[in-house]
């Protein structure tokens, strides 16, 4: 029993202490975190990423719909054709049935 009561007396005093040191490594995790974010030059890299993935999707999107789309039934059709004639999910003005948009 004696082991058992130091055993989980250190158990506590180690998750304590850690507890305290993880706090300020992780504010200091956090804090360059944001630093990085902020930075222009990482905004800018990002923004252009994501403009890139948008272009490659919609044409990605747009390949695979015309070939798969003789290939599903009829009503699914429809729905990939009507996407289509919207502009894709790769167009940022494009809502979904839900009203919100796919940017």
């Amino acid at each position: 029993m004696r082991y058992r009561l130091t055993f989980i007396a250190g158990l506590a005093l180690g998750y304590v202490l850690g507890t305290r040191a993880g706090r300020e490594r992780y504010e200091k995790l956090k804090k360059s975190a944001r630093e990085i974010a902020q930075n222009p030059a990482v905004r800018n890299t990002a923004e252009s990423a994501a403009q890139q993935t948008r272009t490659v999707a919609g044409k990605a999107f747009h390949s695979v719909s015309e070939k798969v789309e003789s290939k599903v039934p009829d009503s699914v059709a429809d729905r990939v054709r009507n996407l289509r004639e919207r502009g894709g999910p790769a167009d940022d003005a494009v809502t979904d049935d839900w009203g919100t948009s796919n940017t």
